[in-house]
């Protein structure tokens, strides 16, 4: 178990555990990761209720309204309202009517699994989405490297609880880490870090990002709209996310641990 903190980040608590080692019993303060039902709602609609770690949260609804296509661009989000209610969080989103009238034409529930992505999508059509083009942009292996090995020191929560995965936002040149977000769920933290990132305003063409989990098809896509060039995750792809990073453009890597890893497309690149 982690040291005790003088003041855990959001999104963790204490828990009063049993301890057993050796074939002795102690009682101990352990942390946890917390997680609770988040509901996104756009102009009083109700969209989506995703179970992820409370914070970060005006991140997180700007990141996941992009990644599906529902806001076009940063702008059309008016405003951000976080509240507390008996049953979870509920993150209002006052929206442009044409964000409004997207959702409307794609309206879809999706409470279900930590992260899930996909729980609820109303139709077949809806699961696996054109990829918009991105850069042919390459990166050195050192970079990655450099980016992976980092990237612990930058997971105050996963140091803790041991729970929780991480995005990060990497320059392509050095691999220096610039901005990371952490969640129970791997969509949700990929969610808040592009939302972070672009409230930010960094350039796209000069990042990368950086997964401590595999690389599903969704984590492609939500990179690819993003404007990503390339992706590095510590686990591997699926076969779909190979398809849809080819589609893209995208370089996606796997297996990225210590200075090995693994190019799955446009190999070329990387070198």
């Amino acid at each position: 178990m982690a040291a005790t903190p003088q003041r855990p980040p959001a999104g963790v608590r204490a828990s009063e555990v049993q301890v057993r080692r050796d074939g002795l019993a102690s009682l101990a303060t352990d942390w946890v990761a917390d997680e609770v039902a988040v509901a996104l709602v756009f102009n009083g609609i109700s969209h989506a209720v995703m179970m992820a770690t409370p914070a970060d949260l005006e991140d997180f609804a700007l990141g996941f309204a992009l990644t599906e296509g529902l806001l076009l661009d940063p702008g059309e989000l008016r405003g951000v309202d976080v509240v507390d209610t008996p049953d979870g969080i509920e993150v209002q989103l006052e929206v442009a009517s044409a964000c409004e009238w997207r959702l409307r034409e794609r309206r879809r529930s999706m409470a279900g699994r930590t992260g899930c992505g996909l729980c609820g999508t109303d139709s077949l059509a809806a699961v696996r989405q054109r990829p918009p083009a991105v850069p042919a942009l390459g990166i050195a292996p050192a970079a990655v490297a450099s980016a992976l090995q980092a990237l612990p020191a930058h997971q105050p929560r996963q140091q803790l609880t041991g729970a929780t995965h991480a995005a990060a936002l990497c320059r392509i040149d050095d691999g220096g880490v610039v901005l990371v977000r952490e969640d129970v769920g791997r969509h949700n933290a990929l969610d808040k870090l592009i939302g972070a990132a672009r409230r930010a305003g960094f350039d796209p063409s000069r990042h990368f990002v950086a997964l401590t989990s595999r690389a599903s098809f969704e984590m492609v896509q939500k990179t690819a709209r993003a404007g990503i060039s390339v992706l590095a995750a510590v686990s591997a792809p699926t076969a779909m996310a190979i398809d849809v990073a080819n589609e893209a453009g995208l370089l996606l890597i796997g297996f990225a641990r210590g200075d090995g890893m693994v190019a799955y497309t446009f190999a070329d690149r990387l070198g």
